[in-house]
């Protein structure tokens, strides 16, 4: 604000100088008229009062000032101390009182120019203009530094343009003062003939030696000379002047009077970065509306048709997928066996008026062989295969996901017979809601309207993919669009077995490998699991320089995938592997002697994981409906009491098996009556559900409880077994209970070092 102020207040100076008008005044009128012009020092006084501080009582020596960001960062305030105000208001009296003194003039001059502020400029050029218009007699006018301090002032304010017509004025006007002169000496002293004769012809011999020395540079005046210092001395800085950016700096060139003026301009230094940061800001804007601009014209047009886009929904190329590549999903593949027949000849469904479905909706968890399903519909019938996930449609652009979903349908026409896989449908078609965004919308409502722009007897089949159906549209799966639905579950015992089998075609396995057993032991295992199984076998005997596959790779590969792998490296005392031993063995203890359990296979205290221990059971078959005394006898193995918090994981699966058979299977007093567990019960009934479940769980730990206690001898035989031989099998346990000898450490040894050894 104080800035402002001091702008405006010159402003109002400046304008004031600038409007005055030539008036016949005489001398003193004429200085007082140049002394009632506001001054710098009047100007100076009000701005230091608005600058004032709160004094401090300090000692005289001290000097307060108050620290600021602003006063570290940024220049000093432009306005002179007390005693500099004070100083030019002295010297501005005098030069007022004396208006033809020169050195008080000089003086004020000077004062003010030190100052260096662009009033105090303004002001020194208002008091010169004003004496050459109103009193061109005045001496100061014949000073040189006075000049001098004014032409500074022209340039100090921006106005070097007027540097010419200040020289030029100055020299008409010193011109005009010494035509005075001499019409007054001539008045006062008359000359005879003679003398005005000589006077007349020596005035001419210069002339004349000049005009005999054309080749002489002109002769400079005083203020031509004086314009020369000035800008010369503003422009040091340049390295060598331009004669052609100025007419002061041509030596050919001359002023109104003749005589050149050789000057050199430069810039402020460091005046072109500002510019430069300008210029690149304005340049990165304008780059990136244009490449934005650009972009979505070339693809809203089409423009770049020949780049990477076009193969984007080319068919797929690569090894030709069959039927019989595909295993585990026998009933799958009947229901699919329609579609391939249809793509083979399609006018043999038409002539008999059938229709066949337009679109095939494969359900089912990940890892189940829904992708490959279609595929080996596709090279069954030999069809092209145009592959799309569903999160390929959409990019930042609105728009784009419709335009490619009308490229995908378009292509596959040019083609047909063909089949159109879209893999995560849900990622394209979920259920539409208000609050879900327009170019969604747009892609799932193109997708609906091309399923309905092609009739059955086109030969395009669209089949799609997705882990989540109650999530799609209803729209989208209604019938005339995906009129089947096929589950694709995971394997039972017996696609599992064929799914090892197949796999196990490239690998060199050994006699003992069954694939009954390894299918028995990976109940929910999915085709893509057992895939990873095999292959973490084969690596597994690869490292241990085996020259064969054998069970033990397949079981460390099953317990992997199950429970993670092995920690041997964790540092657990002996204290704690006993009391995991001793937990563990309780484990394989209830189930082996409870009724309704599920097989042992073999028990461990390594940690796994995020386990101490891991007991493994061993089931016959896939279990697709459990009795009652099956659900008890699995909670009476992992409800045994423990005196650590390692047992977590058993009590919440304990726990949740319980609460299961209160609220969905009927397993308990309340009957058989099904409870959400969404629903509003009222806390009654919450308190009864509580109490069954807690009453169950209690039953299953007195039963283990009273087991083990009939068979502690067993329960420590077999902790100390599992401590010292850390994994023991279903038949290892059988020996240990009955205090039969099984194998000893030093057998382990040399076993694992004639392995080595053969290797």
């Amino acid at each position: 604000m104080l800035k402002n102020l001091s702008f405006q207040l010159c402003s109002s100076l400046r304008s004031t100088a600038r409007s005055a008008r030539p008036v016949h005044l005489s001398s003193s009128q004429q200085w007082r008229t140049i002394s009632s012009t506001p001054t710098t020092s009047t100007i100076l006084r009000n701005v230091a009062q608005l600058h004032r501080r709160p004094q401090v009582f300090a000692p005289s020596s001290c000097t307060i000032r108050y620290i600021s960001l602003g006063s570290i960062f940024s220049r000093s305030p432009a306005v002179p101390s007390p005693t500099v105000v004070a100083q030019i208001t002295r010297l501005e009296a005098e030069a007022n009182v004396y208006p033809h003194d020169v050195s008080k003039q000089l003086a004020l001059f000077e004062a003010l120019q030190d100052t260096k502020l662009k009033s105090s400029y303004e002001l020194i050029i208002s008091r010169w203009e004003r004496m050459c218009e109103f009193d061109p007699n005045s001496p100061l006018l014949e000073s040189p530094q006075a000049f001098q301090i004014y032409l500074a002032s022209l340039v100090n304010t921006g106005q070097q343009t007027s540097v010419s017509a200040a020289v030029r004025r100055r020299d008409s006007l010193l011109a005009s003062l010494e035509q005075s002169k001499a019409s007054t000496e001539t008045a006062t002293e008359p000359a005879t003939p003679d003398t005005v004769v000589e006077s007349k012809t020596s005035e001419e011999q210069p002339t004349s030696s000049s005009d005999k020395a054309s080749p002489q540079k002109p002769v400079l005046t005083s203020s031509q000379e004086i314009a020369q210092s000035v800008l010369s001395g503003q422009a040091a800085s340049s390295s060598r002047p331009n004669p052609s950016s100025n007419p002061f700096l041509n030596a050919s060139s001359t002023s109104s009077d003749g005589g050149p003026i050789q000057v050199t301009i430069v810039e402020r230094k460091g005046a072109w970065i500002p510019r430069l940061v300008r210029f690149i800001a304005l340049t990165l804007v304008a780059s990136f509306f244009f490449l934005i601009i650009l972009s979505v014209f070339f693809e809203n047009t089409g423009f770049m048709k020949n780049g990477p886009r076009q193969t984007q929904f080319e068919p797929s190329e690569g090894k030709v997928v069959k039927f019989s590549d595909v295993h585990g999903v026998d009933e799958v593949k009947e229901e699919l066996q329609d579609i391939v027949a249809f793509l083979k000849d399609p006018s043999a469904f038409a002539t008999l008026g059938g229709k066949l479905p337009k679109g095939v909706l494969l359900t089912g968890p990940p890892g189940t062989g829904k992708t490959m399903l279609a595929r080996a519909v596709a090279g069954e019938a030999g069809v092209p295969f145009f592959f799309a996930s569903g999160s390929d449609f959409e990019e930042m652009f609105v728009g784009v996901g419709a335009k490619r979903v009308r490229e995908l349908f378009a292509a596959a026409r040019k083609k047909e017979p063909a089949i159109i896989f879209i893999d995560e449908l849900d990622a394209v078609g979920g259920r539409r809601s208000s609050r879900d965004q327009q170019y969604m919308k747009q892609t799932l409502n193109q997708l609906l309207v091309e399923m309905d722009g092609f009739q059955q007897t086109e030969g395009v089949i669209v089949m799609a993919a997705t882990n989540f159906p109650e999530s799609l549209d209803p729209a989208l799966v209604r019938p005339g669009r995906f009129d089947r639905h096929i589950a694709v579950p995971l394997p039972d015992i017996r696609g599992r077995m064929q799914i090892l089998q197949h796999h196990m075609k490239n690998v060199t396995t050994s006699k003992d490998v069954d694939s009954k057993v390894l299918a028995r032991g990976t109940s929910g295992f999915s085709g893509a699991d057992l895939q990873n199984m095999v292959n973490q076998a084969a690596v597994r005997a690869a490292k241990e320089h085996a020259k064969e596959v054998n069970l033990s790779h397949f079981e460390w590969a099953r317990d992997r995938i199950l429970m993670g792998a092995e920690r041997k490296s964790a540092a657990i005392d002996e204290k704690a592997k006993l009391a995991t031993a001793y937990h563990e063995g309780g484990h394989a203890l209830v189930a082996l002697y409870t009724e309704g359990a599920v097989p042992l296979h073999k028990v461990t205290c390594v940690p796994r994981g995020h386990a101490l221990g891991y007991t493994s059971f061993l089931p016959e078959n896939d279990r697709f409906s459990v009795s009652l005394k099956e659900y008890l006898a699995s909670i009476d193995y992992m409800v045994l009491r423990r005196f650590t918090s390692g047992a977590s994981s058993d009590i919440r699966k304990a726990t949740h098996t319980a609460r299961m058979m209160v609220k969905q299977w009927g397993f308990s007093k309340l009957g058989p009556i099904y409870y959400d567990d969404s629903a509003d019960l009222s806390p009654r009934r919450k308190d009864e559900i509580e109490d069954e479940v807690t009453k169950i769980i209690k039953e299953s730990e007195n039963r283990a409880t009273l087991l083990l206690k009939s068979r502690i001898e067993e329960l420590h035989r077999l902790a100390r077994a599992l401590v010292e031989h850390e994994t023991l099998d279903k038949d290892e346990v059988a020996k240990v209970v009955k205090g039969e000898p099984i194998r000893n450490i030093t057998e382990v040894l040399e076993a694992e070092l004639s392995s080595s050894s053969d290797s």
